[in-house]
């Protein structure tokens, strides 16, 4: 009975990750979905506490498991409730690293276990080559295969959400050097052969390789990330997520635990798909992504030596009476906006020229911000109504007839350059064509490039005008000023 009840607490959690993922892709629904699917997951778990049994036995150690619970929600909940805007992308990934983690701890544990197990204990130490091919092998291949996936691509995960919660930071530089694709393979493949040589050729005296792989593979997540930078950290981080996913499902395949199987699964799939959307949205394979080095060194010096014609400046009155009088406002946000905490006086702008009469909304690009769907919180945590918020074709459609388009902290996204300079690195990727507009204000603290580290052609556009300063001052100072006028 009891197991029973356990397996419709699966089948309940199971159901409200589905659910609560669906309800995650509208802003509307977003939060709910968000507690749907993790009260889905208190059921699961406390049915496992409460419910599992092996042998007859139930689980015990009840005080070890409710600490550990305790604390770790003590620390998500404050890290969660204190993490700025602009550190969200770094906190995903922290946490995301964890998940590695604990998908290849998992690993570590059950491959211990299975050593504990005959016919290891009994000291076994060789058995016929095609020993799995019969019909009850003495060494569960199939287990072992499991807990070295789940040990690769969690260990994987880990180290390069480590690596780009540095990164995302400023704690950890973009690092490379000569033919570390090559190396970056090689240690692949050689992580590869060497679980393909244990799962075969498994005994009591080569077990050592198990942690060989362990060692090779955090190696492996660091320099796989290493060398990838700038822009590019978006696609990364999802990459990994679905990493996680895929892992933490190794781990429901170990235990037979449907929910845990299932929750992995979706994760390992919508980071995918995401992964996916993200490179097309750049035009770009995901091959590409990790070996072009996108915003590293080369970028820097491939655009250092380019020359630049010069740009204006606007007044912040002059911004006031341009914006005030006109019937259209297109606003971009970027990663200035949520570096300046500016997201609820931008929405104060907004609420001001509607009282005015014009018409404003939002230009979101795919890949701006730090994280996938970055400006869409942001904007979100200031109650911006979300049919305001134009996807990157809706937006192009309208720029034409735009007559003020206000970039606020955006650089890479509105880079012409992705369309007219084949030597460019981000040469073919779709950005939002913001200088149809008749006018184009940018919002920057100074000339400097973006994080791809690639100076931006449309500063130097004639209808291109560049208000300097910090995002949030800047948009208070032009509430006051348009109030006046």
């Amino acid at each position: 009975m009891e197991l029973n009840i356990l397996t419709l607490c699966y089948l309940i959690g199971s159901v409200t990750f589905i659910i609560g993922l669906k309800m995650l892709s509208n802003p509307a629904t977003a939060r709910k979905g968000n507690l749907v699917a993790a009260g889905g997951m208190s059921i699961a778990i406390l049915g496992t506490i409460f419910l599992y049994e092996e042998d007859g036995q139930k689980l015990g150690n009840y005080g070890w498991i409710f600490g550990g619970i305790a604390i770790g929600t003590l620390i998500g909940f404050l890290a969660a409730k204190k993490v700025k805007m602009t550190a969200m992308p770094e906190m995903v990934s922290l946490f995301n690293g964890m998940g590695g983690a604990c998908a290849a701890l998992i690993s570590i544990v059950e491959f211990d276990h299975l050593m504990e197990r005959p016919p290891f204990a009994e000291g076994f130490t060789a058995f016929p080559p095609l020993s799995f091919l019969i019909e009850e092998p003495a060494v569960p291949y199939g287990k072992i295969l499991i807990i070295l996936l789940g040990l690769i691509i969690g260990s994987v995960s880990f180290a390069g959400s480590m690596v780009a919660w540095g990164k995302l930071n400023g704690r950890v530089k973009d690092f490379s050097f000569k033919g570390q694709h090559i190396f970056n393979i090689v240690l692949l493949l050689a992580i590869l052969g060497l679980a393909a040589y244990l799962i075969t050729n498994i005994t009591t005296t080569n077990h050592v390789l198990f942690y060989v792989i362990f060692a090779l593979s955090l190696l492996y997540g660091v320099f796989f990330v290493f060398p990838i930078g700038g822009a590019d950290m978006p696609v990364v981080i999802s990459l990994l997520n679905s990493f996680t996913g895929v892992a933490a499902a190794c781990g429901g395949f170990l235990y037979d635990n449907k929910v845990m199987l299932t929750g992995g699964i979706l994760v390992g799939a919508a980071g995918t798909l995401l992964t996916i959307l993200m490179c097309k949205a750049m035009n770009r394979s995901l091959l590409n992504v990790l070996i072009g080095s996108f915003g590293g060194n080369h970028v820097k010096a491939a655009t250092a030596g380019k020359q630049q014609g010069t740009y204006k400046e606007i007044s912040l009155s002059d911004t006031a009476v341009v914006m005030s009088y006109a019937n259209k406002v297109m606003i971009v946000p970027g990663y200035g906006l949520a570096v300046a905490q500016a997201q609820h006086a931008c929405h104060e702008l907004e609420k001001l020229l509607e009282s005015k009469g014009v018409e404003v909304k939002y230009a979101i690009h795919p890949v701006a911000g730090r994280m996938p769907g970055h400006m869409n919180v942001l904007l979100a945590e200031a109650d911006v109504p979300y049919d305001k918020l134009l996807e990157m074709e809706q937006a192009n459609e309208e720029f034409a007839t735009t007559d003020v388009v206000l970039v606020l902290g955006a650089n890479d996204v509105v880079n012409p350059a992705a369309k007219t300079d084949p030597s460019s690195p981000i040469y073919g990727m779709p950005i939002l064509d913001v200088e149809l507009a008749k006018n184009c204000i940018v919002n920057k603290r100074s000339m400097k490039p973006g994080y791809a580290g690639i100076e931006n052609d449309l500063f130097f556009q004639p209808k291109t005008s560049m208000l300097f300063g910090d995002a949030k001052k800047v948009l208070q100072d032009l509430i006051g000023e348009i109030k006046n006028l």
